[in-house]
């Protein structure tokens, strides 16, 4: 009796399977294919990667241009020393720790931290969390750093002597905002690929412009008016809180991090996004701080001309463009996410074209604030105060994260009938809605911003909102959970 002939796996697997991995490989994207999965659970199956990989994904956008500024108003604006900035530097960078926990619970969960908060607000209140934070102050946010991005590439097109009109303004924010939005659209498979190079093309770039600006710094430097007592300490806090408030903000962490398997370590998960995000921002932070001690720069009012003053005129263009490449990279992340928060909501749109919806909105206000400067200044005003609502989100993410010791079901998260775990009174998790409300009232009471100052922060000069906001949120929600607020009731 001849034999049987063994047939190649490719064969026995038939045009069926080959579709059928097609699909999954469009569901997850992968570098050369637009991901089309969103929030749906991501079974094991389509599981990969390495937590290391956090780091380049989180590294590439804290590289930007943003750092070197806010290095430099605690220098210009706030009136510390380089010692005194440096500590506030390093004490806010711990801010990163509470992002890298929140990022365990992507691969514990397999969806979007959008979805996951349904833990903590229900699912019918996480639908007015998501709505009013994840998804319009996103656009919000896009439009201020693609403003920035465009008026950067405007400047630059100038310098090779094209006209300054409206219409090339229109066609730089086109560009900016199309190209993030590719990436965007090809989503996880396409950031996890590109953005290692992006983050050593940033690197690269900010190191030879800190070394060319180094022949400017005055390590020597100290404040016309040493500050000292409670005046040191209101300056010190209001600078914490500025920059502490960047890494409070990126409560999307676990979307980056929901593709790896379930099994992986949470502390890896949680060290390489927090590394990732603080290491670049304490350098290049720094870094700003020193530029600032520069005699003749105006790192506040006019920061690129103060590089276009101490770059040579061959590498300012390069530097330019490595600028609006770490706010594609930036904006791309938050148009990712912000894609899935759309479907969170309970919208039934697929996330591609939630993403370039999205995008509209941003796009349009950044023409707008292109085209009229008092509605950035408007927007940067406003973002002053989100703060308020920044740290509380955060707290009240960590400590769920903390009591359920990082486990979550992806099953019963995306479960938003009456019979879900997570329905709790009615769809309404009170526990978690009353806990961010006190936080928020907390932590406006303790706010020393340019728009609002509250009665503590008016009485001691301290701005202490974001330790206030994340203290009362984390331990209102560790004690209301124990209590029948959290009951179950359809």
């Amino acid at each position: 009796m001849p034999a049987t002939p063994v047939e190649e796996p490719e064969t026995r697997l038939g045009p069926a399977a080959t579709s059928a991995g097609a699909a999954r490989s469009a569901e997850s994207g992968t570098p050369t294919q637009p991901e089309t999965r969103g929030i749906e659970l991501i079974d094991e199956s389509s599981r990969r990667g390495r937590p290391g990989a956090l780091f380049w994904v989180w590294a590439a956008p804290n590289a930007s241009f943003l750092t070197f500024t806010m290095g430099a108003v605690m220098i210009a604006v706030l009136g510390l020393s380089l010692v005194q900035a440096f500590i506030v530097i390093a004490a806010a960078s711990v801010g990163w720790i509470l992002t890298g926990i929140i990022a365990v619970s992507g691969p514990a969960a397999g969806t979007s931290g959008s979805v996951i908060s349904r833990a903590m607000y229900g699912v019918l209140g996480n639908r007015l969390v998501v709505g009013l934070y994840g998804w319009l102050l996103a656009a919000v946010y896009l439009s201020l750093t693609w403003s920035a991005a465009s008026i950067n590439g405007l400047g630059l097109l100038g310098r090779m002597g094209l006209a300054q009109t409206a219409t090339l303004g229109v066609v730089v924010v086109l560009v900016v905002s199309g190209l993030t939005v590719l990436v965007a659209v090809y989503g996880h498979g396409l950031i996890l690929k590109t953005y290692p190079y992006i983050t050593n093309f940033l690197v690269v770039m900010f190191v030879i412009t800190s070394l060319f600006m180094i022949p400017h710094f005055d390590f020597s430097h100290a404040p016309a008016e040493p500050l000292g007592g409670m005046q040191l300490a209101m300056m010190m806090t209001i600078g914490f809180t500025m920059l502490v408030s960047t890494p409070v903000s990126f409560i999307n962490s676990p979307d980056m991090a929901r593709y790896l398997p379930k099994a992986t370590p949470g502390w890896r998960v949680a060290a390489a996004t927090a590394l990732g995000g603080a290491l670049p921002g304490i350098v290049f932070t720094s870094v700003g701080a020193l530029i600032a001690t520069g005699a003749g720069f105006d790192m506040v009012l006019d920061p690129m001309g103060a590089f276009d003053a101490g770059l040579p005129g061959w590498f300012f263009p390069l530097f330019t463009i490595a600028v609006i490449v770490a706010a594609i990279a930036l904006n791309a992340m938050t148009t990712y996410s912000a894609s899935m928060a759309l479907q969170a909501l309970g919208i039934p749109i697929r996330r591609i074209p939630s993403a370039l919806i999205i995008a509209v909105i941003g796009t349009v206000l950044t023409i707008v604030s292109v085209a009229i400067y008092d509605f950035t200044t408007a927007v940067s005003q406003m973002l002053q105060v989100i703060v308020v609502a920044a740290g509380p989100l955060m707290a009240v993410f960590v400590a769920d994260v903390l009591m359920r010791r990082g486990r979550y079901d992806g099953v019963d998260l995306l479960d938003a009938s009456p019979s879900s775990t997570f329905w709790y009174r009615k769809g309404w998790n009170l526990a978690g809605l009353l806990s961010l409300v006190l936080g928020g009232v907390a932590s406006a009471m303790c706010l020393n911003s340019d728009v609002y100052v509250g009665p503590v922060a008016a009485v001691t000069g301290l701005d202490l909102s974001i330790p206030a906001g994340l203290v009362i949120a984390a331990g209102s929600y560790v004690l209301l959970s124990r209590t029948r607020l959290t009951a179950h009731v359809a």
